[in-house]
C-alpha cells in the first residue's frame, strides 16, 4: 500500500553516492526536497551522504542500490521512491559511464555498457516515472555533456550515448509535455574524471575558456535546481555549464 504522500516535493537522482550527483543531492536537499539517492558500488560514500543529509532533515532520505545496465532494475527505483515518499516530483539522471573507446578496439561490451548508464537507464528511468511526474506536474533533468556536440577524440561511443540522451531530453520533452517538463544540463570541466581521459592539457584547456577556470559540482547542481524548480516556462532545453568552454573547443 502507497503511504501517505510527502508533504516536500521528491526527487529521484541517480549515481548520487558521490562527486557531482553527491552535490546535486545536497544542493536539492537544502532546497527542501525529500530524496531517494541511488547508488551502485559506492555503499560507504552514500551510507556516509544519507547520515549529512538525516542530520538536518530526518526522515528525508532513502538510498537505493541498483545496477542501472541491467534493465529488469531500473523501475524498481520509482517503486521504491513512491513506496517510500508516496511521490515523485523530480528525475535527476546524473548516473554515467565515461572512458575511452579508440576506433578499432571497440568491443560490443564497452558499446553496451556506455549506452546502457548515459542513455538506455535514463530512457527507461524517465518512462517508469511519467505517470508519477505527470500527476505532480514535475520535471526531468539529464546531466549530459559538450562533447555529445562536439566528440571528444577518442571517446566515440560515450560521445554517442551522450548525444542520444541529449535527443531524448527534446524528444521527452514533447512526449510528456505540457505536464512534464524535461531539460538537460551540459557540464564542461568541473571534476576531472577518475577514468578516462589524462588531461594533460588542463592549463591550456582552462586559458581558452572565457570564464579562465574551471567549473565546481556546485555550478552544476544549481543549474539543476533552477531548471527543477524555478523554470516553469522552460522545457527541451539543454544548459551549457561550461563556463564558455564551448565556444572555443
Amino acid at each position: 500500500m502507497t503511504p501517505n504522500p510527502s508533504s516536500r516535493p521528491v526527487a529521484l537522482i541517480t549515481g548520487a553516492a558521490k562527486r557531482i550527483g553527491a552535490t546535486i543531492a545536497r544542493v536539492v536537499h537544502t532546497a527542501g526536497y525529500d530524496l531517494a539517492l541511488h547508488y551502485r558500488h559506492s555503499r560507504a560514500e552514500m551510507d556516509a551522504l544519507c547520515i549529512e543529509l538525516e542530520a538536518a532533515r530526518p526522515g528525508s532520505t532513502c538510498a537505493i542500490q541498483a545496477q542501472l545496465d541491467d534493465i529488469a532494475q531500473v523501475p524498481g527505483l520509482v517503486e521504491k521512491c513512491i513506496a517510500r515518499f508516496g511521490r515523485l516530483d523530480a528525475l535527476v539522471n546524473n548516473a554515467s559511464t565515461f572512458y575511452a573507446t579508440p576506433v578499432g578496439d571497440v568491443t560490443p561490451t564497452q558499446w553496451n555498457e556506455l549506452f546502457a548508464s548515459n542513455a538506455q537507464a535514463p530512457f527507461f528511468l524517465a518512462q517508469a516515472a511519467a505517470a508519477h511526474l505527470k500527476s505532480s506536474q514535475g520535471s526531468i533533468v539529464n546531466i549530459v555533456d559538450i562533447y555529445a556536440e562536439r566528440p571528444l577524440p577518442g571517446h566515440p561511443v560515450y560521445c554517442m550515448a551522450k548525444a542520444a540522451l541529449a535527443t531524448m531530453t527534446l524528444a521527452l520533452a514533447q512526449e510528456l509535455g505540457p505536464d512534464v517538463r524535461v531539460n538537460a544540463v551540459a557540464p564542461g570541466a568541473v571534476l576531472w574524471p577518475d577514468a578516462g581521459k589524462d588531461y594533460v592539457d588542463r592549463q591550456d584547456l582552462i586559458k581558452r575558456t572565457p570564464l579562465k577556470r574551471t567549473g565546481t559540482p556546485e555550478d552544476v547542481a544549481t543549474a539543476v535546481l533552477f531548471l527543477l524548480r524555478d523554470a516553469k516556462f522552460t522545457t527541451g532545453q539543454i544548459i551549457k555549464v561550461d563556463g564558455g568552454r564551448s565556444l572555443a573547443i
